[in-house]
């Protein structure tokens, strides 16, 4: 029997479907399809191990690593890893900053609760497992000052348990917790400097203008004015620390010029000596001789950080460790003696490794630890430092990661356009930098090429940079990062309708920004912990942060003025809120103390009234950002899904990385895959 002909009207459409679904251009999911997928387990979750460092008497080596998931430290013989014992019994948020005192066998560390950043001050004695809360006052925040091995057995603290906004100083007992005050906090002092015999050489105090006065104590109880800092500087001159004999101040300072250098001062003379300066960007890290607190290497921080010996006597050493790889080499931390260092090696395609190098064994370097294991031998991406030029003629230093489907040849140059998200950064008086970020391997293996932006307002390149940010929210720093998008669609790398902006702190504000501003300029948008109005914002910053106080007003907007409030209104996304037209979605930690649960709730609800769909990702037990890694795994499954949707990449299922995570979806859920379907039945871990 003949087949049925078919007819020809239903011949030229079947061609035109066939024509159509190969033209179909591939999407960000497809092109990256052969690049083997990176776990969110192994980007976010605990690292094997992390701040890897060695007792001043070289004995013992500590570092911070999972105990039951949660992050302790953990302490072994200095030659013998395998011995290692936990000493820490955190068992909720973790532990993640700890340092060694001079007192043997003592170590501090800090901890909040449920991200409030009171930060309590507890000493660990890993002889006897003791351990005690040097500061067990309510609503207090710990700040270290000063620790000596002139004085093994106490360190001095601010606590501002007295006055919230002030902290008064302390020695405290190391053994028995016992404090003896030092300094009764009456004059608004933001911060003191004290010598190697705990005697304080030198405060700062903020000036209603927007500086800083530098005071040294008058001899009678009360202070008088050794310099003065004017507001342009005040961001980038500051003193930096004394010598251990107390004849030297460091200072880092940007007065009568443009990056800040770093000067020694002679205190009885006033003399000063230039040790280390850069016209392209600030002077910044620093290595001191352990022993007697002279700087001996000193650090610039332009596309790269690079290292420079001022010391001859270490220049060899800085060499032999430069030579490990192409990437960035630091130093944690040095016996006493100078025998021993411990020594960092990372690059944007390796998270970082811990070395142990014998200065007092012809420079032996023996390879310890790497802090993410299951990564070695992935399919991470290199990171391309650009100078990207803005609209005025600024220079823009600014990082791209390229997915490998977009970069097969693996030169930095795009040869397929893919979508991009724009990662800000937060602050927004701080800086991006080259190295290993989880954030861009993550987004570059999902098929997205990631773009991070040193906008004017940034710190690190000098003093007119960032004060160029001042009253430029939502203005000129937001003019930067459209710059920055328009030069990645030139170069090929993107289109325009193809670009996410996501970030956290003022990098959400920057992500609200972007879709209430130009909301024709992102695809869409993902906010993290970002404020959406800023006269708020100013209202609710922490009592402690006053000393900051007159910073914040001279750079934004100051809400105690009717010309300032109207500013601060106006530059605010809330008041905008009804102009979002493209997809949102927003992450809050309930506990923040910096940007308030208001100010996403605030955004929301205006969404909400106006009928149009957010996603909001609420946390119970973080503050300013998700440190337990189950609720930063957990907001990355569903930006994950959220980004997919709105970009096209592919998406790892959520699958069970809820687990052990407090998130909830106050609205939205249904807005992002699977994710409604993976919060049925989720039982909130909050851990605190």
């Amino acid at each position: 029997m003949e087949k049925p002909l078919i007819p020809v009207a239903g011949l030229i459409l079947a061609m035109s479907i066939s024509s159509a679904l190969a033209q179909t251009p591939p999407t960000a999911a497809d092109r990256i399809a052969d690049t083997e997928l990176i776990s969110r387990e192994a980007l976010f979750g605990n690292p094997e191990r992390a701040l890897v460092m060695i007792s001043p008497d070289g004995k013992t080596l500590s570092w911070i690593a999972p105990v039951d998931g949660v992050m302790n430290v953990w302490v072994a013989p200095a030659d013998d890893p395998s011995q290692a014992r936990a000493v820490t019994d955190d068992e909720a948020r973790g532990i993640r900053r700890y340092f060694w005192s001079y007192l043997p066998d003592t170590l501090l560390y800090l901890r909040d609760t449920g991200g409030d950043e009171d930060f309590h001050l507890y000493s660990v004695n890993i002889a006897t497992g003791e351990t005690r809360d040097l500061t067990p006052f309510p609503k207090t925040t710990a700040q270290v000052v000063g620790a000596s091995h002139a004085q093994p057995g106490t360190i001095l603290v601010g606590m501002n348990d007295r006055d919230p906004k002030w902290h008064d100083l302390y020695k405290v007992d190391l053994a028995t917790g016992e404090r003896t005050l030092v300094e009764k906090n009456d004059d608004e002092i933001g911060g003191y400097l004290a010598d190697d015999s705990f005697t304080v050489r030198y405060a700062t105090r903020a000036r209603p203008d927007g500086g800083q006065d530098i005071l040294k104590p008058d001899g009678e109880g009360g202070w008088e004015k050794y310099s003065d800092i004017p507001f342009e500087d005040s961001l980038t001159t500051s003193p930096g620390g004394l010598t251990t004999d107390g004849r030297t101040l460091y200072m880092l300072d940007s007065r009568g010029r443009d990056t800040a250098a770093l000067y020694a001062v002679d205190v009885e003379s006033g003399e000063r000596e230039l040790v280390r300066e850069d016209a392209r960007a600030d002077v910044g890290n620093t290595l001191a001789h352990p022993q007697t607190g002279e700087v001996q290497a000193v650090a610039v921080n332009y596309l790269r950080e690079e290292w420079e010996a001022v010391d001859p006597s270490i220049a060899a050493d800085l060499e032999k460790l430069e030579a490990i790889g192409p990437g960035e080499v630091g130093i944690n931390a040095r016996t006493h003696d100078d025998s021993t260092w411990i020594v960092t090696y990372s690059a944007a395609e390796t998270p970082v490794v811990y070395y142990r190098y014998d200065r007092a064994n012809g420079g032996k370097l023996t390879r310890l630890f790497s802090a993410r294991p299951e990564l070695e031998g992935k399919p991470l991406v290199p990171q391309w430092p650009q100078e990207i030029t803005s609209r005025d003629g600024k220079t823009l230093v600014s990082y791209l990661t390229l997915p490998r489907s977009a970069d097969t040849d693996n030169d930095g140059k795009a040869d397929a356009a893919v979508p991009m998200v724009l990662f800000v950064h937060g602050g927004p008086w701080a800086r991006d930098s080259y190295g290993y970020s989880p954030y861009a391997q993550w987004l570059a293996n999902r098929g997205y090429a990631a773009l991070s932006v040193n906008f004017r307002g940034s710190t690190g390149f000098g003093k007119a940079f960032t004060n160029a940010g001042n009253g430029e929210w939502a203005g000129k720093m937001h003019d930067d990062l459209l710059d920055a998008v328009e030069w990645a669609v030139e170069q090929g790398v993107t289109t325009a309708d193809q670009v996410a902006i996501m970030g956290g702190s003022y990098g959400g504000y920057a992500t609200l920004a972007g879709l209430t501003f130009t909301p024709d300029a992102f695809a869409c948008g993902v906010d993290i912990v970002g404020p959406s109005n800023l006269n708020t914002l100013l209202s609710t910053v922490p009592p402690y942060w006053a000393s900051f106080y007159e910073q914040l007003t001279k750079r934004m907007g100051d809400p105690r003025t009717e010309e300032g409030r109207q500013w601060l209104t106006e530059r605010s996304p809330l008041t905008h809120a009804e102009r979002i037209r493209k997809p949102l979605l927003i992450g809050q930690g309930a506990n923040d103390p910096r940007v308030k649960q208001a100010e996403s709730d605030q955004i929301v609800d205006a969404m909400t009234a106006n009928n149009i769909p957010v996603t909001y990702v609420l946390f119970p037990d973080e503050g300013h950002g998700f440190a337990r890694p189950e609720n930063s795994k957990a907001f990355n499954a569903v930006a994950e899904g959220f980004l997919s949707a709105c970009l096209g990449g592919r998406a790892e299922p959520i699958a069970d990385d809820f687990e052990g995570s407090s998130i909830s979806v106050p609205t939205g859920a249904k807005e992002v895959p699977g994710l409604a379907q993976a919060l049925e039945g989720h039982e909130q871990a909050i851990r605190k």
